[in-house]
Order: structure tokens, then sequence, then C-alpha cells
């Protein structure tokens, strides 16, 4: 990962490590609506991925009452070049997810899975109508890997090999 000054100004604005730390604790907090015990770190990995890029935050957004999986199935284009945004996100998440730790954000459990610490980002989405639509669509996959049991279910689904 490079210095923070040596990276171009719109990586610097787009993966704002402060930024995507909140997107993955609006997905933790999903995940916790339905599941108490946190998400397993591996599901962690796919949050930015698809809640940064456009198209997959907007198909994700215009099916709110569907599940993941079904909106995956009817939504193959979603697959498309996924693999290789999750590795190229990686040190974003990383760096995510070690702003949300340090700030005592998120805390991990014993068994090793991620859950948001109480009271730790605010409940009212706020920011741009752009930040707006990635927050709420990470909440909303937060639900989607909650509702399904199996993390190998999600990976195969998203067409990467666990």
């Amino acid at each position: 990962m490079r210095s923070w000054y040596t990276r171009p100004i719109e990586i610097r604005n787009l993966f704002n490590p402060a930024f995507c730390a909140l997107v993955l604790c609006r997905a933790f907090n999903g995940y916790q609506e339905l599941k108490e015990d946190g998400m397993p770190f591996s599901l962690s990995l796919l949050v930015l991925p698809l809640c940064l890029h456009k198209q997959s935050r907007e198909i994700i957004n215009g099916n709110n009452k569907t599940y993941l999986l079904k909106v995956i199935e009817r939504n193959p284009q979603l697959l498309l070049g996924f693999d290789g945004r999750v590795s190229d996100m990686l040190p974003f998440t990383f760096e995510g997810l070690g702003i949300a730790m340090q700030f005592g954000c998120i805390e991990v459990t014993v068994k090793g899975a991620l859950r948001i610490s109480p009271d730790s980002i605010q409940k009212t989405v706020s920011g741009t109508q752009e930040t707006k639509e990635i927050q709420r669509a990470a909440r909303m996959v937060g639900k989607g890997f909650a509702e399904t049991l199996d993390r190998v279910t999600i990976y195969t689904s998203l067409g990467i090999r666990p």
C-alpha cells in the first residue's frame, strides 16, 4: 500500500479509509439486525466491491425487497469482473477494517466474527446522495449475507471459489 500523500487524488477521494470503514460498519450493522453473532471476516471482503461499484450498488438498491442471492441470480452482470474487483479492493478493505478497529467501531468475537460496537456509528445515514446510496447498499448487503446461512454459497453465487 502506497503512503497516503503519494496516492493520486482520485484514489484518496474514492477509497478514503474512513469512508470505507463506515461502509463496512453499515454492512456489519445490517448483518447484526438478523444475526447477533457478527459477520464472518471472509464475507467482509465482499462488501466494498459490491457497494462502491456503481452498477452493482444500483442493482442492489433497486431490489431491496428481494433476497440477495435472487438479485445475483437475476442480474448476472453483477458477476462481470467481480473477482477482479474483490482482489483490487482488498488493500482498501483492510485499511477500512484497520481504521474501524483503531477507533473502536468494530470488535472481533471469540469465534472470529466482526461485530459493530454499540453506539459506534450514527444511526442516521448522512452525506451526499451517492454516499447515502453506498451506505444503504452496504446495509442491504449485510442483511443479505445474514439471510444466507452458508458462506460458500455466497462466494459461489458471486463466481468466486472459496
